[in-house]
């Protein structure tokens, strides 16, 4: 027999029986769409994780107090509750080589009031180069500089979001703007960067003089000369753990921090950060992959079952067609055709609900659509597979059926 014979005998004996073809079909249906849409959830987690990440700058390392679990931060010699200076920032930028930007950080939240409106928004306390560490830009006006952040002037540079909320489409820029109790001039407006990976307005905040801010908004939360967070730029990527390791060495030396005790700072390494959030993301990908995969091996246990009664259905059939002259390995292609058929159909009819529904999904929840270039081609080999072994036996028993007590049997 030819083969496109034995391919139209096969479809005729699926079409024959619509329900019971698509009821068999539907294990494999719902195991591919559930290995698309679970396999989207993790690259989508993926992209939003990196997405974060890379949004608090590249080539960055972040460094901050180190916290005892008894909660506080843990103390330097002085004992004070911030264990970071201006003075860990200075010597950061002037001991360490292959730093492009160091920037120390002092933060907090402020009501802010600008004719007749008001906003509540992040406030941080930084120094020039915060521009440079974290990628940021100026869209509007300038950046105050070293002199005024020295002298502590009162001038802000705020968010496209806080210019929005406060003076609508009016240019911000030479205007004031009441920080709690205190005046400060607008200066300059950031470039927008949108949402975080994590949901955050990252447009919704106002950066000042360091001084400023950390004596006159935050200075009951920060004494002295301390802050909570120095951000360190490593000029290139290759550089990234070695300027980690002499920013580390060299806070233990000028926090005089002996051999064997527990650090008062933490670094960490927005690089390794990345890569151990995408291992982990990766691996918990696979586990919702490989679990929605059982749901394909449960629909090749359904298509073996209705390809075994399909045979004992069509004994008599199979029974003609080998007294007429077909032979064994016809019959064997036939039912083999039909089992993946079946589920190939079912593969392909999965494959789209999978990707319907991770589209919906990312626009429910607003969660990163990322259904990957490989899903197709993998879930439909997946599919032709799973036909081809559990329609292996029912094929091989029709086969090997006996053509005279095939015809006897009613």
């Amino acid at each position: 027999m030819r083969v496109w014979e034995l391919i139209r005998f096969a479809v005729g004996a699926i079409v024959a029986h619509p329900l019971r073809s698509a009821l068999t079909s539907l294990g494999v249906v719902i195991g591919v769409a559930a290995v698309v849409m679970m396999t989207s959830i993790g690259l989508g987690a993926q992209q939003r994780v990196t997405g974060a990440i890379a949004g608090l700058g590249s080539n960055l390392i972040i460094v901050s107090p180190n916290f005892q679990r008894g909660g506080g931060f843990a103390s330097a010699g002085a004992g004070q509750g911030f264990s970071l200076t201006d003075g860990d920032a200075e010597a950061i930028a002037r001991q360490v080589e292959g730093v492009a930007a160091v920037a120390p950080v002092v933060r907090g939240q402020a009501q802010l009031a600008a004719e007749g409106a008001n906003w509540n928004t992040r406030i941080e306390g930084v120094t020039p180069p915060y521009l440079i560490a974290r990628d940021l830009t100026i869209a509007q006006g300038r950046m105050f500089d070293e002199r005024e952040a020295r002298q502590g002037r009162k001038v802000v540079v705020v968010g496209p979001t806080v210019a929005r909320e406060l003076w609508g489409d009016a240019d911000p820029v030479g205007r004031r703007v009441r920080v709690r109790s205190v005046p400060f001039e607008v200066v300059g407006v950031l470039e927008t960067k949108g949402q975080s990976g994590f949901g955050q307005d990252q447009d919704d905040l106002i950066l000042g003089p360091l001084e400023a801010v950390r004596s006159r908004i935050v200075g009951r939360r920060s004494r002295g000369d301390t802050v909570q967070t120095i951000y360190v730029k490593s000029e290139t990527a290759e550089d990234l753990d070695r300027v980690q390791e002499e920013v580390s060495a060299l806070l233990r030396e000028t926090h005089r921090i002996r051999a064997g005790d527990d650090d008062d700072f933490q670094t960490q390494n927005m690089a390794s950060i990345l890569q151990a959030s995408q291992a982990a993301i990766a691996t918990f990908t696979v586990l919702l992959a490989a679990v929605a995969g059982v749901s394909l091996l449960v629909g090749g246990v359904g298509i073996m079952n209705i390809m075994l009664v399909a045979v004992t259905e069509r004994t008599r059939e199979i029974g003609l067609r080998m007294a007429v002259g077909a032979r064994r390995s016809d019959v064997l292609i036939q039912f083999a055709v039909e089992a993946v058929t079946l589920s190939l159909a079912g593969g392909l009819i999965g494959l789209t609900l999978g990707v319907l529904g991770a589209f919906g999904i990312a626009k429910l929840g607003d969660w990163p659509a990322a259904v990957p270039a490989w899903a197709g081609p993998l879930a439909l080999g997946f599919s032709m597979l799973v036909g081809l072994v559990f329609g292996a036996y029912p094929s091989w028993r029709a086969a090997r059926l006996d053509p005279i007590e095939a015809l006897r049997r009613e």
